[in-house]
């Protein structure tokens, strides 16, 4: 009796320890809180540059000395500071606008770089103190503090380095293109030039240099681009989950650092042929056209939710200068949604950048549940509506699945009475009953384990479909009842304070799915009769089935109400296909004949269920064995 009680207690341990682990991976597959403090009015480094030893920061507030200088000392102490491209490190900074149907792009003259893109057709989604959501102006790319500039080795230059945020460039408008030049007094010039496409999110994209065989003393020129990436979402944590920098080995993967912590790779020679800065449904993405970039270093920095920003995601690459002696160095710039038809149609794998999921997962959510679901979206209209449909075809797909569970519960439901009679026999001998209950199995030819396997094949499925809805741009700031946005979690009503790993409001979606998802529980071992178990094994399955629901609801109530919806309307269509399979295709007197038939035919040697039975035998040797040796006093 004794052991037989310590042996509910460990289970018991078990179960919980299993249902820890299940919440915490489920919960940390989001990023932790991290402790780094940015400050967000801090502006970036520049490369190379340094305070000097041991003298005080200048304060702000004081207006610095003005120093008069002549035009002839001016342009002395700019040849000495920037060797042939002096003439570029004065000037005003002008802004140049290319917009089509999509985007409205800004340009600065100061560094010749893009200063913002507004995508016209989304908006941004914050939600105030009081929770109330407000819709603003989507901007990419937009920080003051972001970074997109070349180093490059000039003769006679401070330092040997000129920096192309330093240089002010002189811009020239033809029609849809904008070329920036930063002369020098040679003669010469470094030129950027951007060609916005029509109904497109694409620039194209060229630098080169003219007449600069004196004044350049470098292989390569160095690009730094540095990404502040702004807020979104409603859910900042998925947000920052599913944001970071992606990068393309050049024919081999596509590959991104850490989301969850501060990461960095570098590739060092490898040729890298795009690299993305990504938030959760949009990308900044830069692909070299005729060369590969070299000297890759992908970096992320991840921000607190006190942080104005999001991220800030970073990218040093290298230029080739042998890919400038044709004259330009010829790159694409993406600046836009994460929209999978449109990314893909580059043939370049800029698709990957969407977080659908990798291995086995990645390919059923790219290839299989993302076509079907775009292809109903159009269809039908309503994102709702379709993951209704959606959920419809799933379950017609695994009805096979469902035939086969339901078959294996009415086989076990026939041989109630047999086990019925073998929990009186023996009673609470666990050991003994088990084996006699695989006897039982083995004699009439019945699956113990028949109904638990669909279920096990159907959770590849799940599982994509836990990574499908909150990484899909389709389901963004799209309404559905009383879900604003299914792309990210429902409020019923909010809480006044915040619960850890709860958060501050109630997810209406995930309560239903909670009730439901208990009252299928209760249908299903209602079918099944816990005859077929022991008593601690039934009050075992009890507790897990029923304590399921509790534990995940922690998780759904913060997650994408577009999961929790197809789990609401998964949970009644299951309830319907079992109901209509059990009463219309389940001939219960067919089965039973069956069972009959089977235990009257001649038993074939070996097999799993022998093989098991024996096992089951030699523990309960072993068992019987311990019992009877003296316990020792202690």
């Amino acid at each position: 009796m004794l052991e037989q009680q310590n042996n509910r207690i460990t289970t018991y341990i078990g179960m919980a320890l299993i249902f820890v682990l299940m919440f915490l991976w489920m919960k940390y597959a989001t990023p932790p809180t991290t402790t780094e403090q940015q400050d967000p009015n801090a502006a970036p480094t520049e490369t190379g540059a340094s305070a000097s030893a041991g003298q005080p920061a200048a304060d702000p507030s004081t207006p610095a000395p003005v120093t008069v200088v002549n035009d002839s000392l001016l342009q002395l102490q700019m040849a000495g500071k920037f060797g042939a491209f002096a003439p570029a490190a004065t000037g005003t900074e002008n802004v140049v606008v290319l917009e089509n149907e999509m985007v409205k792009v800004e340009f600065t003259s100061k560094g010749g770089r893009v200063k913002s893109v507004l995508a016209k057709s989304f908006l941004k989604l914050n939600a105030d103190s009081a929770g109330n959501e407000i819709k603003t102006p989507l901007y990419l790319f937009e920080d003051t503090k972001n970074r997109f500039d070349y180093t490059m080795s000039v003769n006679g230059a401070e330092g040997g380095k000129v920096n192309t945020s330093q240089l002010f460039f002189q811009p020239e408008v033809q029609g849809n293109t904008v070329v920036f030049r930063a002369r020098t007094t040679t003669g010469g010039y470094f030129e950027q030039s951007y060609t916005l496409q029509p109904n497109s999110y694409q620039l194209d994209y060229k630098i080169g240099v003219n007449n600069l065989q004196n004044v350049l003393n470098t292989a390569q020129l160095d690009l730094q681009v540095d990404n502040y990436l702004d807020k979104l979402e409603k859910n900042q944590t998925y947000e920052r989950t599913m944001s970071s920098v992606y990068y393309r080995i050049n024919n081999d993967a596509t590959e991104y650092c850490d989301c969850r912590k501060d990461d960095q790779d570098a590739l060092g020679t490898q040729p890298i042929q795009w690299f993305g800065h990504a938030n959760q449904f949009f990308n900044t993405s830069v692909v070299a056209k005729d060369f590969n970039f070299t000297n890759f270093t992908g970096e992320t920095k991840v921000f607190d939710d006190f942080n104005p920003d999001l991220k800030l995601v970073r990218t040093y690459a290298s230029v080739p200068m042998p890919n400038l002696s044709g004259g330009y160095a010829n790159m694409m710039i993406y600046s836009g949604p994460n929209e999978f038809k449109r990314l893909a149609a580059y043939d370049v794998h800029l698709e990957d950048i969407i977080p659908f999921g990798s291995s086995f997962l990645g390919t059923i959510n790219r290839w299989i549940i993302h076509p079907v679901f775009a292809f109903l979206l159009k269809l039908i209209g309503s994102a709702g509506i379709v993951i209704l449909v959606l959920t419809l075809l799933v379950k017609l797909i695994l009805f096979p699945l469902t035939y086969k569970m339901v078959h294996s519960q009415a086989k076990m439901q026939a041989l109630k009475p047999q086990l019925d009679a073998l929990k009186k026999k023996f009673g609470d001998d666990q050991q003994q009953m088990s084996v006699e209950s695989m006897k039982l199995y083995s004699e009439f030819g019945v699956n113990p384990l028949g109904g638990c396997m669909p279920v096990l094949l159907q959770m590849p499925i799940w599982l994509a479909l836990y990574r499908f809805f909150p990484a899909a741009i389709e389901f963004r700031q799209k309404s559905f009842l009383w879900a604003t946005d299914l792309s990210s979690y429902d409020v019923a009503f909010r809480l006044p304070i915040e619960i850890w790993g709860f958060g501050n409001h109630i997810s209406l979606f995930t309560i239903i799915w909670v009730v439901t998802t208990v009252w299928y529980t209760w249908f299903s071992m209602k079918q099944m009769d816990n005859a077929t178990m022991n008593g601690d094994q039934a009050r075992m399955m009890k507790y897990m089935q029923y304590s399921m629901p509790v534990v995940f609801m922690f998780f759904f109530n913060t997650f994408a109400s577009g999961l929790t919806c197809y789990l609401c309307f998964s949970n009644l269509l299951n309830v319907g296909q079992t109901v209509f399979t059990k009463k219309f295709l389940i001939n219960h007197d067919k089965i039973k004949a069956q069972l009959e038939a089977n235990k009257n035919k001649p038993k074939k040697s070996g097999g799993f269920r022998e093989r098991l039975e024996q096992a089951m035998k030699e523990q309960q040797r072993v068992q019987e064995e311990k019992a009877k040796q003296p316990r020792t006093k202690k």
